[in-house]
C-alpha cells in the first residue's frame, strides 16, 4: 500500500500542468504615464503622487511628456498607459500604435483632461469613451450608478472639490461606473469600456491637489488600473513578492514636524530591498556585492584591469581621528567565476580616516582623505599599497559632509575635484591659497593647484561630457550646474564672479516612499551627488553624452539628466525623471557611474540614517541631538554593518566587460584611445601620458586627421589624441609636425575636436591666425567661439585682437549667450583701448560690462554703507549649522527707522525677509512655490508681494547685509523668516513693535 501511493504521488508530482493553471511569473505592472509640460493640469505632480501611493503594491510608472513615445516598439514594454495631458493632435502612426496596442490586449487609462485630447482623431474619441466639451469648478458627491463593477470595489460615495466636467460624443459602448449631478440630469463621470482584448477606464475626476490626494480618488484610479490591464497582469503582481518591512518606534529625525512622528523602518536583505527598486522597463538591476562583503561603500572606481575598487568608511560621519589613522578601507572587489557577483576581496589600504574617492594616478591611486590628498601604490605586485605619501595637505574637516571629494582624471591630464564648505587652508608650491565650497583641478605630484570656481553650496557632484563638457551638482537646490568659464578668466580684469550657471529645469524630485525625511528643499534636491554623464555606447542612443546620473540619497533615487546644448552652454532639457528609485528607506544611492563595461554601477550607502545636519528633537524621541566631531548629529540609527553596489544593465545589450589594459602593451592603449566607451579612453591617455614616449605621436596624428563622426555627432578618438600630444608635451611650440596636425584640426568636422584643438595649442600669433582663417570667431558652435575668444584672453594683447573681440561683440549672437558675453567682457577689458575705440565706431557701447551698462556681470553683495540717522541698529546672525537664527524676539517702536545688520556666519546661503503681522505661512507657501521656479535663485527667493516689507538678497557665507528699515506705525507682532527653499518654517523670528 505505501509502495503504491508512493508511485502515485511521483504520477502526480510529473503530470504535466494544464496551461490554463500555470501560474504567471510574479512581476511589476509597468504603466507608462503621458504627461504634458503644463502646470495648468500638473502631470508631473499627479504622476509622482500615484507613485507613491501605488508603488508598493507593484505599480512602476514611468513618465513622459513626448506623444513620439506612443509608438509600438516602446508600447509593447508596458501593460497599460496612462493620459493626463493636453496634447490636441495624434498623427496617423502613433494612433495606430494606442490603438494596436489596447486591441491587442494592454489597459488604457485617460485620467480628466485625457478627454480634450487628440481631438483630430474620432478613433481616439471613441477609444476615451467620450470628449470634454465645457466646465466650471464646484464641490460635488459622486454617484455611484454600478457598485457590483470591479472598479468600484471598496469605494464608497465620496464628496471632492473639482473641475465640472460636462462631456460630448460619448460612445455607446462605455459602461459608466459613477455620475456627477448636473441641472436636472446626471452627467457620465467615470466609465469604462472593453476594446478589442484590452481595456479602457475613464474618469473626470484629477484636476488639482484637492482631488490629486483624495483617499478615495487615489482607490478609485489604482482599481481602474488593475481592471485594465487585464486579469492575467494583475494575477501577476499578485504572485510577486514585494518586501513589506516592519516599522518600529525610534529617534527618527522629524524635520517636516509630521504628526505622528515617523517610525523607523527594518532593514531589508538585497533581494527585499531590490523588490522595491524600480529601474527603466528596459533595463535590469543586478546586484554585484553586499555585506559582509561591503560596508559603507563611499565611492567606486575601477582600474585598467577592470576591476572595482571600493572604498568603505564605517568612520563617516563623526569618527575624526586625531592622527588620521581610523577602521576605513580600500578594497578591490572581482567577480573570478563570471557570475556577476562579486567572490573575491582584497584590502588594498586600511587605517583610513573617512576618505571620500579616488582615482588612478602614476602606478597608484590619489585619494581625498582630508587633511591631505594621499598618495597609496602597490609596489611588489601583492595588490596592498607599500607607499603612503601626503600630498596637498590644508583639506578642511570639521564638516564630515563639506570635505574634498569625486577625484577625477581630466581630459586636460590634470586631476579634477570638488569640496564643500570645509574648503582648503594651505600652501601649493610657493604659494599660500584659501578657498571654500568649488571646483579645483591639480598635477597629479601636487605642486600646483588652480581653483576654477566657487559654487553656491557643499558640491559633491563633478562630471565631464566627452567634448569636454564640465558639470556639477550641489546640495541644496542645485542638482544640476554647468562650469561656463574658469576663475581665472574674471581674475585676470578683477572681477569676482562664478563660473557655474544652476541649470536644472525642475525642483521636485519624484520619489516612491511617502516618507521622504528631509532638512530643507522639501520634496526637491537637497542631497544631490554625482554628475556623471553617459559617455559608453551600450545604453541606447538617446543616452549617448546627454544623459548624467544624479545620486539623491534623501530621495533613495538616482535622477536622469537630460542635457541640451543652448549656446555656449547646456541646460536640463525637461525633467527625465529617474534611472532607479527605492520605497526602502534605508536604501541610500550616493554614486552612479558608468562602469568598463557600459552598464551605470550603483553604490548604495544603505542605512536609515542619511541626513547630515542636527534636528531639534521631539519629547518623545527621549534623546537630544548633538553633534558628532565631524559636526554631524549623533544618533543610534547610524549603521555601520551594510552596503550594496549594483549594476544597471540595459536588456537589449547586456554585455561583460573584456577590455584590460596594460601601461608596457602600447598599440592596445592606441586602440583603446578609440574604444567607444570613455572609461577606457581615458586610462589609455592617462597611461600614454605617463609612459612618455614620444613613439606614439605619428599614430596620434592619424587618430586626429580622422574626420569621421560617430551617430552621436562625436569623434572621441581625436580630442583624445589632441589632449593626449598636450600630456607629451607635443604642442608647446616645439614640433611642427605635431602644431600643423592640431592647426588643421580647427576645421574637423566636429565641434568638440574644434574645440580642443583651440585649448590645446599655443596661445601665440600663428595660433591667432590660425583662429581667424578657420572661422573660429563666427564658429556655429557657439562652444568653439567661446575658446577662441578666451585664447585671445591668454595672448599679448594686439589692435588685432581689439579688432577680433569688438567684431564679435558687434554680433546679438554673442552679446545675448550668457559665456560669450563673460568673454567678450574679459578680452575687451584686456585690449583697451583699442576696443572702446573700435566700438565706439560702429556705435556700439564700449564695453559689455557692469561698468558701462552693457552686460551688468556683478552685483556686490554689501551695499553702500547706509547713512542717515536711525533710532537703533540691530544685529541678527545665522546659528551656525542649526538652521536658526540667533534671536527669536527682536523689539522695536513703532514709527521709529532701524538699520538692521544681517550677518550670515554658516556655511549656505540665507536671507532675511520682514513680514506683516500673521503673513509667514502665507509668504511661506509663497517661498515654496518660488523654490520651485528656475528664476528663483535670480529672485533670492523672495515672494514679491505687498506682505513682505523688506528683504535681503541671498548672503553668501561669511557675508553680511545692511538695511534700514522705517518700522511701521502700528503695534504688533511681525515675522522675519529665511526663505532659501523649505527654511522659513524652521528659521523665523518676530519683531516686536511696541508703542
Amino acid at each position: 500500500m505505501l509502495l503504491n501511493r508512493i508511485l502515485l504521488a511521483i504520477v502526480i508530482f510529473f503530470m504535466p500542468t494544464p496551461e490554463a493553471s500555470t501560474p504567471e511569473p510574479g512581476g511589476r505592472l509597468e504603466i507608462l504615464f503621458l504627461g504634458h509640460q503644463s502646470k495648468h493640469h500638473d502631470a508631473d505632480k499627479l504622476a509622482s503622487i500615484l507613485l507613491k501611493e501605488y508603488f508598493k503594491e507593484g505599480i512602476n510608472i514611468s513618465y513622459t511628456t513626448d506623444p513620439n513615445d506612443l509608438n509600438e516598439k516602446n508600447l509593447s514594454r508596458y501593460d497599460g498607459l496612462i493620459l493626463y495631458a493636453n496634447h490636441d493632435s495624434i498623427s496617423g502612426s502613433q494612433e495606430k500604435a494606442l490603438l494596436d496596442f489596447v486591441k491587442g490586449g494592454k489597459g488604457f487609462i485617460p485620467l480628466h483632461c485625457a478627454s480634450w485630447c487628440f481631438r483630430n482623431s474620432p478613433a481616439m474619441i471613441e477609444l476615451i469613451g467620450g470628449q470634454f466639451k465645457t466646465h466650471q469648478y464646484d464641490s460635488f458627491p459622486a454617484i455611484i450608478k454600478d457598485p457590483q463593477h470591479p472598479v468600484m470595489n471598496g469605494i464608497e460615495p465620496f464628496y471632492t472639490k473639482d473641475e465640472t466636467y460636462i462631456h460630448d460624443k460619448l460612445s455607446r459602448n462605455i459602461t459608466i461606473l459613477t455620475e456627477r449631478k448636473e441641472g436636472n440630469r446626471n452627467e457620465p463621470y467615470t466609465w469604462v469600456q472593453q476594446v478589442g482584448q484590452g481595456r479602457v477606464f475613464y474618469t473626470a475626476y484629477g484636476h488639482d491637489d484637492n482631488t490629486f490626494q483624495h483617499p478615495s480618488f487615489l482607490k478609485l484610479v489604482r482599481n481602474g488600473i488593475f481592471w485594465a490591464v487585464g486579469d492575467k497582469a494583475a494575477n501577476r503582481v499578485k504572485s510577486l513578492s514585494i518586501a513589506q518591512p516592519a516599522y518600529f518606534d525610534g529617534p527618527v529625525p522629524n524635520y517636516e514636524k509630521r504628526d505622528p512622528a515617523p517610525k523607523v523602518q527594518q532593514s531589508l536583505s538585497p533581494e527585499q530591498s531590490m523588490s522595491l527598486m524600480q529601474v527603466p522597463v528596459d533595463f535590469e538591476l543586478q546586484l554585484f556585492a553586499a555585506e559582509p562583503m561591503v560596508v559603507n561603500p563611499i565611492y567606486i572606481n575601477w582600474d585598467e584591469k577592470g576591476r572595482l575598487w571600493v572604498i568603505e568608511t564605517v568612520d563617516y560621519p563623526n569618527e575624526l581621528k586625531d592622527d588620521d589613522i581610523g577602521d576605513d578601507r580600500i578594497k578591490i572587489l572581482e567577480d573570478t567565476d563570471g557570475d556577476g557577483r562579486a567572490d573575491k576581496s582584497t584590502i588594498f589600504a586600511d587605517k583610513l580616516n573617512i576618505p571620500t574617492s579616488f582615482m588612478f594616478i602614476n602606478g597608484g591611486i590619489m585619494v581625498s582623505c582630508a587633511p591631505s590628498f594621499l598618495f597609496l601604490k602597490d609596489t611588489n605586485g601583492d595588490d596592498k599599497a607599500d607607499v603612503r605619501q601626503n600630498l596637498l595637505t590644508g583639506w578642511g574637516k570639521w564638516d564630515t559632509h563639506a570635505q574634498a571629494s569625486n577625484l577625477r582624471y581630466g581630459l586636460d591630464n590634470k586631476i579634477w575635484g570638488v569640496v564643500g564648505y570645509s574648503g582648503f587652508k594651505g600652501k601649493v608650491g610657493k604659494d599660500s591659497l584659501k578657498f571654500g565650497q568649488g571646483i579645483y583641478r591639480f598635477t597629479p605630484d601636487g605642486n600646483w593647484l588652480d581653483f576654477i570656481s566657487t559654487t553656491s553650496n557643499n558640491t559633491w557632484g563633478l562630471g565631464f561630457s566627452e567634448e569636454n563638457d564640465v558639470f556639477i551638482s550641489t546640495a541644496n537646490n542645485t542638482h544640476s550646474g554647468f562650469m561656463g568659464l574658469p576663475k581665472r578668466y574674471f581674475d585676470k580684469i578683477g572681477l569676482k564672479q562664478t563660473g557655474v550657471e544652476k541649470i536644472d529645469a525642475h525642483y521636485a524630485m519624484h520619489v516612491a516612499t511617502k516618507n521622504l525625511r528631509q532638512v530643507d528643499v522639501h520634496g526637491g534636491y537637497t542631497a544631490a551627488a554625482g554628475h556623471a554623464l553617459y559617455t559608453a555606447r551600450t545604453y541606447p542612443k538617446p543616452y549617448w553624452n546627454k544623459t548624467a546620473f544624479v545620486t539623491e540619497p534623501t530621495g533613495r533615487l538616482v535622477h536622469r539628466i537630460n542635457l541640451k546644448q543652448e549656446g555656449a552652454g547646456f541646460k536640463e532639457d525637461g525633467d527625465g525623471w529617474n534611472m532607479l528609485v527605492s520605497a526602502d528607506e534605508w536604501a541610500g544611492p550616493i554614486q552612479a557611474e558608468v562602469g568598463p563595461d557600459g552598464a551605470v554601477w550603483i553604490t548604495d550607502w544603505y542605512d536609515f540614517i542619511i541626513q547630515h545636519n542636527p534636528t531639534p528633537s521631539p519629547k518623545s524621541a527621549g534623546y537630544q541631538a548633538e553633534n558628532g566631531k565631524g559636526n554631524a548629529y549623533i544618533n543610534p540609527l547610524r549603521d555601520h554593518e551594510r552596503g550594496r553596489i549594483y549594476r544597471l544593465a540595459y536588456k537589449g545589450n547586456d554585455q561583460r566587460n573584456t577590455v584590460k589594459l596594460s601601461r608596457n602593451d602600447v598599440s592596445g592603449l592606441l586602440a583603446a584611445l578609440s574604444n567607444p566607451n570613455m572609461f577606457w579612453r581615458l586610462h589609455a591617455q592617462r597611461l600614454l601620458v605617463e609612459r612618455n614616449d614620444k613613439s606614439v605621436l605619428p599614430a596620434l596624428y592619424k587618430l586626429v586627421q580622422n574626420e569621421s563622426l560617430d551617430e552621436a555627432g562625436i569623434n572621441a578618438p581625436a580630442i583624445h589624441a589632441l589632449w593626449t600630444l598636450h600630456g607629451l608635451g607635443a604642442l608647446n611650440g616645439s614640433n611642427p609636425t605635431a602644431t600643423a596636425v592640431a592647426l588643421k584640426a580647427l576645421k574637423h568636422p566636429a565641434g568638440g575636436v574644434r574645440k580642443a584643438a583651440i585649448e590645446v595649442l599655443p596661445k601665440n600669433g600663428s595660433t591667432l591666425a590660425a583662429l581667424q582663417k578657420s572661422g573660429a570667431f563666427t564658429d556655429t558652435d557657439l562652444r568653439v567661439r567661446l575658446a577662441a575668444l578666451l585664447a585671445t584672453t591668454d595672448m599679448a594683447p594686439s589692435p588685432a585682437i581689439a579688432k577680433i573681440v569688438a567684431d564679435a561683440a558687434a554680433d546679438k549672437q554673442n552679446t545675448s549667450d550668457k559665456w560669450i558675453i563673460h568673454a567678450l567682457t574679459v578680452a575687451g577689458k584686456l585690449n583697451e583701448p583699442a576696443f572702446r575705440a573700435l566700438m565706439k565706431a560702429k556705435g556700439l557701447n564700449d564695453l559689455p560690462d557692469s561698468t558701462l551698462g552693457l552686460h551688468k556681470i556683478t552685483k556686490p553683495e554689501t551695499p553702500k554703507a547706509e547713512t542717515g540717522k536711525v533710532d537703533q541698529v540691530i544685529t541678527i546672525k545665522v546659528l551656525k549649522d542649526v538652521m536658526k537664527y540667533d534671536k527669536a524676539l527682536l523689539t522695536a517702536k513703532a514709527g521709529t527707522t532701524v538699520r538692521f545688520v544681517f550677518e550670515n556666519p554658516d556655511f549656505m546661503q540665507h536671507n532675511l525677509l520682514l513680514l506683516k503681522p500673521g503673513t509667514m505661512d502665507k509668504v511661506g507657501a509663497a517661498a515654496d512655490k518660488l523654490a520651485q521656479d528656475p528664476n528663483g535663485p535670480k529672485m533670492n527667493y523672495v515672494p514679491k508681494m505687498p506682505e513682505v516689507l523688506a528683504a535681503t538678497p541671498l548672503v553668501n557665507p561669511g557675508g553680511k547685509y545692511v538695511f534700514t528699515v522705517k518700522i511701521p506705525d502700528t503695534a504688533g507682532d511681525y515675522p522675519y523668516v529665511c526663505t532659501f527653499p523649505g527654511h522659513w518654517r524652521m528659521m523665523n523670528g518676530i519683531l516686536r513693535v511696541t508703542k
